[in-house]
């Protein structure tokens, strides 16, 4: 038996130890699920020493051209980061915490209103009436879709009359858009398992051409 050989049955083995947890929780499940974190994890580690220690902190910083010296900072938050496992001085990781979490808040803020806030603006305010046929469609639509939506949020009025009308369309058009969301959802995961059932009865057993 060659490596390769020995991979692929070693693959199905533990592909089938993860889709036995659909009968039932058993001892085969949680060694597979045991070997498959202590190596993920062991990857990453890998991956974050050399792609974040090593060249964002020391290939910069001891730079022999052109050092760095704004690192420092990153380094010494990572530090204190690491006295949390002391009961004594962990208090000291609240400030590097305090400064990950208002940071990584504020970028992904700054993103998420470009993306999504921006964008659906600038897409919901064009002009309705332009391109062909489809695309006039397609603009009222969104048109009708957003304005109807932002009417099921307005609190301040009774949902009734045409005002009510509006909201009702407004929940269908969300209730569209969150199934539309969920069964992508669902049919990533669908992709994920033809993938791996493709695995076992193509490679593995051979029983697909």
């Amino acid at each position: 038996m060659d490596w390769q050989t020995f991979g692929i049955w070693l693959a199905a083995l533990f592909t089938l130890g993860i889709i036995s947890f659909l009968y039932k929780d058993n001892i085969f499940y949680k060694v597979c699920e045991a070997i498959f974190v202590g190596i993920s994890a062991g990857y990453w580690f890998i991956v974050f020493f050399w792609d974040m220690f090593y060249k964002k902190f020391y290939a910069q910083v001891f730079d022999p051209v052109n050092p760095e010296y704004y690192p420092w900072f990153g380094f010494v938050l990572g530090i204190m980061m690491l006295t949390r496992l002391s009961n004594k001085i962990g208090w000291l990781s609240r400030w590097p915490l305090a400064f990950v979490v208002g940071a990584t808040a504020g970028l992904y803020m700054m993103i998420y209103f470009v993306s999504n806030a921006m964008v659906q603006v600038s897409s919901t305010i064009m002009p309705v009436f332009r391109g062909g046929v489809f695309d006039i469609i397609d603009n009222v639509i969104i048109a009708v879709g957003v304005f109807c939506g932002l009417v099921y949020f307005f609190f301040s009025k009774e949902h009734k009359g045409a005002f009510g009308g509006a909201a009702k369309v407004g929940i269908w058009f969300l209730m569209v858009t969150f199934g539309a969301s969920f069964g992508y959802t669902v049919m990533s995961r669908m992709s994920l398992m033809l993938g791996r059932l493709d695995f076992l009865f193509g490679t593995w057993l051979e029983m697909i051409p």
